[in-house]
């Protein structure tokens, strides 16, 4: 008799757990709420159902980092790719689905598979024995309020995040490195503005166009997350005497700027700085156009715009193993969102890896060593490795290991990034079909 496996959650990484699982000789149980109880977010009682956009973002595999992470899941036979294929609309360059189309297409693969069983129930704990739980950022009170307890506390609520800029498109001539009032080991480049460019800095932010907020997403907000353009609307000197404020900071010269932006390293290489203290809800393409006013970021690349929006997710390097297990009990494995990987295609991936690391487990296998050279191993490393402040990330070139050589060309380097990424994955494929299939 084939090994059980519960499957907790019918989102796209949940799918693509339960998925994964059955083609390799599992049985696979699957909890899905609806439509008996719906999350604020859903509407559609079918299964991985696209709630925001319906793109899946970039196709191309040798120009982005996204598109490659599609090609390393197609590797491993994704259902979400699969069904994207099927139900995809023109959108250029971009991978974009009929959503109603996608969701039937999953939904009919899931339900008419003979491995798979769905019960259509609310599951209120963590499973007891070999489970997969992959409820998403929006997990319903009850099993939230059980990890929480039994996960002591480590379950966090991500209301804002800054944006995320690539560290090579900073001009860092246009920056001085320096802590506050000296503390520290220079762990920040501030970016100096005089006071004309900051009143137009200031000016634009405060003015720019907000991205619409979902009911569910309407409630107070922390002045500590406070979005920063709601910071600039509230008086000109605002930012100055906040995240701006050029107080103990002083430049080679000896100078202290009229005001400051201040970036930090988002990753250890330091290949990714983050804007500190400037959380937004704008719209992207204003988050583009005004941040790049800061003379030090006016080429800069955007690894990640800045988001605001309800999003529960564990704090994973606290409690998860590098394979996405439970570091209390090694049996109960998560997938998706609440792990800390942000998007459509990264929470689909993340399905993946979670039922990889489950079903070699059960076999008895060795976990697959992940390392950032691909960009499935760079967020898994994301989300296991050890940090005092973690936040959840998307698929970018920041995430992944320098290539050995230096390479100026960004055409040449992302195509190395990707030629070494598809090597490296179809090695890792091999050896684990030789492990679950032999």
């Amino acid at each position: 008799m084939a090994e059980l496996v519960k499957v907790i959650g019918a989102g796209l990484a949940g799918c693509e757990a339960a998925y994964y699982l059955a083609e390799h000789g599992f049985c696979v149980r699957l909890y899905e709420s609806k439509p008996e109880k719906f999350t604020p977010a859903h509407a559609q009682a079918g299964y991985a159902e696209l709630v925001c956009s319906n793109s899946l973002k970039s196709n191309d595999v040798y120009g982005n980092a996204c598109g490659l992470l599609k090609e390393e899941m197609r590797l491993f036979g994704s259902l979400t790719m699969e069904a994207a294929e099927r139900a995809r609309v023109p959108a250029g360059g971009a991978l974009a689905v009929d959503r109603d189309a996608f969701s039937r297409y999953v939904t009919e693969k899931i339900e008419s598979h003979a491995a798979i069983e769905v019960i259509h129930e609310e599951v209120t704990k963590i499973p007891k024995g070999y489970a997969v739980v992959a409820t998403g950022p929006l997990t319903l009170d009850a099993l939230a309020e059980d990890i929480r307890g039994k996960m002591g506390g480590n379950l966090s609520f991500y209301d804002a995040a800054a944006p995320i800029v690539s560290a090579q498109s900073v001009d860092f001539s246009k920056t001085f490195t320096a802590d506050r009032y000296g503390k520290g080991d220079g762990d920040y480049v501030n970016c100096p503005m005089t006071k004309e460019e900051y009143e137009a800095f200031a000016e634009a932010l405060g003015s720019a166009e907000r991205a619409l907020v979902h009911d569910f997403d309407k409630r107070d907000v922390f002045e500590g997350c406070m979005p920063a353009e709601i910071m600039a609307s509230r008086g000109k000197d605002t930012l100055r005497f906040g995240m701006m404020k050029p107080v103990g900071l002083y430049d080679a010269d000896g100078k202290r700027p009229y005001a400051v932006v201040q970036l930090r390293k988002e990753n250890c290489a330091g290949t990714a700085y983050n804007l500190v203290g400037f959380q937004t809800n704008l719209k992207f393409a204003e988050q583009k156009r005004v941040f790049s006013m800061i003379p030090a970021l006016k080429e800069a690349e955007f690894l990640r715009y800045g988001v605001m929006h309800r999003n529960t997710f564990l704090n994973a390097p606290q409690v998860l193993n590098a394979d996405l297990s439970w570091k209390q009990d090694g049996t109960v494995f998560f997938a998706g969102q609440m792990t800390g990987v942000e998007g459509y295609v990264e929470s689909a991936a993340c399905g993946i890896w979670a039922a990889m690391g489950c079903a070699l487990k059960m076999r008895g296998k060795e976990p697959v060593q992940w390392d950032a050279e691909t960009v499935s191993g760079a967020l898994m490393r994301h989300v296991t490795a050890e940090t005092s402040d973690f936040q959840p990330m998307n698929a970018n070139y920041g995430i992944l290991e320098p290539l050995p050589e230096h390479v100026r060309d960004k055409a040449l380097k992302k195509k190395l990034f990707a030629e070494r990424a598809l090597a490296k994955m179809r090695g890792i494929y091999e050896k684990t079909e030789r492990a679950l299939r032999g």
